[in-house]
Order: C-alpha cells, then sequence, then structure tokens
C-alpha cells in the first residue's frame, strides 16, 4: 500500500476496531472519570486521618516522605503516569511498527490494563499507596493499548473516510462506556444506603472492579475480527524488540525534524488536549469536593455526558465534512472554554446547572477528539503510525500532565477547586490559537500523503 491508495479493509474488520473503543471506554468513563477521583482521595483522606464522610479535610499524606494534601493526590498521581508514559508510550509505538503481527501488542498491553484496573479490588481501608500503584499501571497500559489501536487506522480507511470512521470509533465507544456506567448507576441506586458511608465506597470499589472485567472482556472481538497489515517485511535486527524499539525511537526523534509541520500540529493538540483531558478526570472531583454533589448526581451528569458524546462525535463529524476537521475542532474548544466559565459560577449544591454542563461537554467532546485522531493521521509518514501515535497519545485519553499538574498546584496553593478549575482556560486558548496556525494541507503533503479534498 502507498500513501496515494485506500486501504483494503471489511465492514467486519472496521467493525471489531471500533469495539476496542467500546472495551477501553469503561476505563476511561467508569474509573477516570468518575469514580476513581473520589474513591481513592476518600481513600488517602482515611490514611491521613480524616473521619469517612467528612465534608472537608486538610490533612496531608506522605508518600515517599514527600508532604501532599490528601486532596492534590490523584491529580499528583494523573501527572506522574503521564511523565512516565513520556518514555513508555513512543517506544511502544516504534515495537508496533517493527513487529509484523499488531494484535499481540494489544492483547498484552490490554489485558495488563484490565488486570490491574480489576485489582483496585484490593485496595480496601487506607492503603492509598496500592491504589495509586495499580492506577499507574493500569493508566500506562491503557495509552499503551491506544497507541496499537490508533495506529491501525490509516490502514483501515483511506484520506476522505478517516474523519468518519475515527468518529464512529469514538462514538461507539462513548456508548460502551455510557452502558457500563449506567449499570454502575443501577447498582449505587439500588445498593446504596444513606449515611452509610462505607457502602458507598464499596460500591465505588466493585464500579472499578467491572470496569476491568468489561475491558478484558470486550478486547476479544477487536483480537478475532481485526487484520494484520504489515506495511513492508520486517527486518531481522540484533536484540530484542524492547531495545530495538529504543534504538528505532531515536532514529524517529532525529527523523521528526523533516516535517515541523506534523511537529507543530503536534504540539497544538498536547496543549489544548491537555485541557480537555484536565477536565474529564477530575471533573468528578470537582463535583464531589467542591460542589458536595450526591455520588448519584455525579454518575447521572456523566451518563449524560457519555450518551450525547455519543451524538456529539457523529455530528461533529458531519459538520466537518461540511467545514473541515480544522474548523470544527477550533469551534469545539471555543465552546470548551463557554464550559469552563460556567463551570466556575455553578453554586454549590446545583444538580441541574450541573447535569446541563454535562450535557454541552457530551456535544463537544467526542468529536473534538475523533477528529483531531483523524487529522492526525493524514501527518503520519507511511509506516511510522505506531512511532508517531506514541507521541499523541501522551496526551491524550486521561494521561495529560500539565493541566492536572497546574490544577494540583493551584488547589495546593488556594485550597480552592474553583480556582482550579478557571485556570484550566489557557490550556484551550493557547491550544485554539496554536491549531489555527498550523497549514494542514501543506502539512499533509509534507509527509508524503495525499490530503482529503477538505480538511
Amino acid at each position: 500500500m502507498t500513501a496515494t491508495t485506500a486501504p483494503a479493509s471489511t465492514r467486519r474488520e472496521r467493525t471489531g476496531w471500533y469495539f476496542y473503543d467500546w472495551a477501553n471506554s469503561a476505563f476511561s468513563t467508569t474509573v477516570i472519570t468518575v469514580f476513581l477521583g473520589p474513591f481513592l482521595t476518600t481513600v488517602t483522606e482515611l490514611a491521613a486521618g480524616c473521619e469517612l464522610g467528612a465534608d472537608t479535610c486538610h490533612g496531608r499524606v506522605h508518600p515517599l516522605g514527600l508532604s501532599i494534601a490528601a486532596g492534590s493526590y490523584f491529580p499528583y498521581l494523573v501527572s506522574l503516569s503521564v511523565l512516565l508514559t513520556v518514555f513508555a508510550l513512543p517506544v511502544m509505538g516504534a515495537i508496533a511498527d517493527r513487529v509484523p503481527r499488531k494484535k499481540p501488542l494489544l492483547a498484552a498491553t490490554a489485558f495488563t490494563g484490565s488486570a490491574a484496573t480489576a485489582a483496585i479490588g484490593f485496595v480496601t481501608g487506607d492503603r492509598y499507596l496500592l491504589g495509586g500503584v495499580l492506577f499507574i499501571i493500569a493508566n500506562i497500559a491503557f495509552g499503551a493499548s491506544v497507541v496499537v489501536y490508533n495506529s491501525f487506522l490509516p490502514r483501515l480507511a483511506g484520506p476522505d473516510e478517516r474523519d468518519k470512521v475515527s468518529s464512529r470509533g469514538w462514538a461507539l465507544g462513548y456508548l460502551g462506556g455510557g452502558v457500563l456506567l449506567l449499570l454502575n448507576l443501577i447498582a449505587v441506586l439500588t445498593l446504596s444506603v444513606d449515611g452509610d458511608h462505607q457502602r458507598t465506597l464499596d460500591l465505588a470499589r466493585w464500579s472499578i472492579v467491572s470496569a476491568g472485567i468489561w475491558w478484558a472482556a470486550f478486547t476479544l472481538l477487536p483480537l478475532r475480527w481485526l487484520r494484520e497489515h504489515p506495511t513492508a517485511p520486517v527486518t531481522q535486527q540484533h536484540g530484542n524488540l524492547i531495545t530495538g524499539g529504543f534504538r528505532q525511537l531515536g532514529h524517529t526523534l532525529r527523523g521528526l525534524r523533516a516535517y515541523p509541520l506534523t511537529l507543530f500540529f503536534l504540539a497544538a493538540f498536547l496543549v489544548y488536549n491537555d485541557g480537555i483531558q484536565t477536565v474529564i478526570s477530575l471533573a468528578s472531583q470537582y463535583g464531589t469536593e467542591e460542589l458536595h454533589l450526591a455520588q448519584s448526581t455525579l454518575i447521572v451528569t456523566i451518563l449524560i455526558v457519555q450518551f450525547l458524546a455519543f451524538g456529539g462525535a457523529l455530528l461533529l463529524g458531519a459538520v466537518a465534512a461540511r467545514i473541515g476537521a480544522k474548523n470544527t475542532v477550533l469551534i469545539a474548544l471555543g465552546l470548551w472554554l463557554v464550559v469552563l466559565l460556567a463551570a466556575f459560577w455553578l453554586p454549590e449544591g446545583a444538580a441541574v446547572p450541573f447535569m446541563a454542563l454535562g450535557a454541552g461537554i457530551g456535544l463537544v467532546m467526542g468529536g473534538s477528539q475523533a477528529l483531531s485522531r483523524s487529522m492526525f493521521s493524514q501527518l503520519i509518514p507511511t509506516g511510522k503510525e505506531g512511532e508517531y501515535y506514541g507521541f499523541y497519545e501522551i496526551s491524550d485519553k486521561g494521561t495529560s500532565w500539565l493541566g492536572p499538574l497546574a490544577f494540583g498546584l493551584v488547589y495546593q496553593l488556594t485550597n480552592s477547586y474553583r480556582i482550579g478549575i478557571v485556570s484550566l482556560v489557557v490550556f484551550f486558548v493557547a491550544g485554539g490559537i496554536l491549531l489555527a496556525m498550523v497549514p494542514l494541507r501543506r502539512a499533509v503533503i509534507a509527509a508524503g500523503n495525499t490530503p482529503p479534498h477538505l480538511i
């Protein structure tokens, strides 16, 4: 296959690719977006000596001798996991490009992440350190699996089809995440008891475990339906795949200078996606700690987000077919700014306005991410999909680090989640400006690819 020919793929194969989004979105939604932040924060507060169910806690924990506010522990964990992925994900991408079969890599990373997620069932009492270690393993494995998964996209769709295929994958992912979240919502509403904070904590723990099981079970479908698409015969090299992956990564880093416009787009994406991922990963903590909303309210809101994001991804995909992916993403970033400013002014305990805000997020979230993924696929030199998506994934799907770090620092300095959330405005403004400056059509041609008719 060359850069100017459309790849041969079947409908069954594309459906299998969509279903990995369905599988791994359980981790994004049930774990990252809803349960893990409040759950691990509560466990950390118990370790800091706070009472279970206390409205406020200013206690501190001391992992590795560091003094950390209990409320900052989870944002710092997100940042730490991403610092580690800076090294792991590009190497995983280089390995994916060197092997003739990518599906075993997809299986290994997906099952490692799902096992670590399910093991959070053992995080009881004040075992916040165990919870942190398992989260880091699961988050890195999650990112590594998505690197391999994304590298299939250029093999499944031609230049003019990728926005549609990518949007369908994101849409099905939000639908799958929403279905599991709905089941967890039913469990929480049915089994919870007013005033029994321990039962609420246990329900959150087992909801996280269910995401690990869901992730592993539905990964079997893409492993069965996807086909391998080697771009060239694999050359035998000395050393194992890991050391070879590091060597290949070095070649890629040196070669990136030949594609400055691809780097320019990647920089823009890293900035604005940091803001998106921080809002996603810390929204439930903001609702719990600052707005003092009930767990059931948060779950209902995220459920609204999930199902509206299914339609929103398809809607923005259709808009991109008329005005181009770049213009559509710029409009979505403007709407994200409205969301942040509205979140800052939300009154405490106001469930309905919080749900309305979630509806707005759902309409722009999936489309902005899906179209970013498909735009980047146009800027990758043929045969380098894994390596380049390794860099891309550093800031994708809950693995951003600058945003959570800024949020955690602002909270530690001000003890205000509201100031922390509004500080994220800078990521959307700066990222949007950078994206507007990227000449996408020229960047696609510079990467040796055929540009779509509308971009």
